[in-house]
């Protein structure tokens, strides 16, 4: 089940507010404008992957709490059958399930990614986004176009790509069926001297 628009930004609000942050210190975190954070907390601007990742960052919860309202619980292990994971869709047309939804203090966010072909996007620069750690790519099915700090690389099934995820970097698919993908995004190490 798809978590709602309107739950997820009641979430953030709640939790802004709950940590005394200002929506000045939130747009600064999530790195966009004051006005696009305002409209995303309120509900009328869908949120990216991101955007919801550096806000779990700045509030120090999981990134399932913003999602679900709930917070993971197994700490040996858990089990998602067929990569049925909790579904995301935060991107134009990307599908994003969340294959430890459940599994509390995780070092990395995996997720069984399908983007999708779209053939306006083939010959226009690709949208780029930034999160703090590292991210491992692996192709499925398909193929992708991987940009990195202006880098471009062409993937396909079984290739992979592993790469400092806080510099610009973006993805689209370039075969016509979509790509498949398996995405771990590896959260910063916490500086102990903090």
């Amino acid at each position: 089940m798809e978590p709602k628009i309107a739950e997820i930004a009641e979430r953030i609000r709640a939790l802004r507010e709950m940590l005394g942050l200002s929506y000045e210190e939130m747009a600064e975190s999530t790195e966009v404008s004051i006005d696009d954070y305002v409209a995303s907390e309120s509900g009328s601007k869908d949120f990216t992957f991101t955007f919801l990742y550096k806000c779990a960052e700045k509030f120090g919860v999981d990134i399932i709490e913003i999602m679900t309202g709930e917070n993971p619980h197994l700490s040996g292990y858990t089990v998602v059958r067929g990569g049925n994971g909790l579904s995301i869709k935060r991107r134009a047309g990307f599908e994003y399930n969340h294959l430890a939804a459940h599994f509390k203090n995780k070092l990395a966010e995996p997720f069984l990614v399908k983007a999708p072909y779209r053939e306006e996007e083939q010959n226009k620069p690709i949208s780029m986004s930034m999160h703090e750690g590292q991210e491992f790519d692996y192709i499925l099915s398909g193929s992708l176009k991987f940009v990195h700090e202006g880098h471009v690389e062409e993937l396909n099934e079984g290739d992979s790509v592993f790469y400092d995820s806080g510099k610009k970097h973006g993805m689209i698919a370039t075969s016509k069926g979509g790509c498949v993908f398996l995405a771990v995004v590896i959260k910063e190490k916490e500086d102990e001297n903090r």
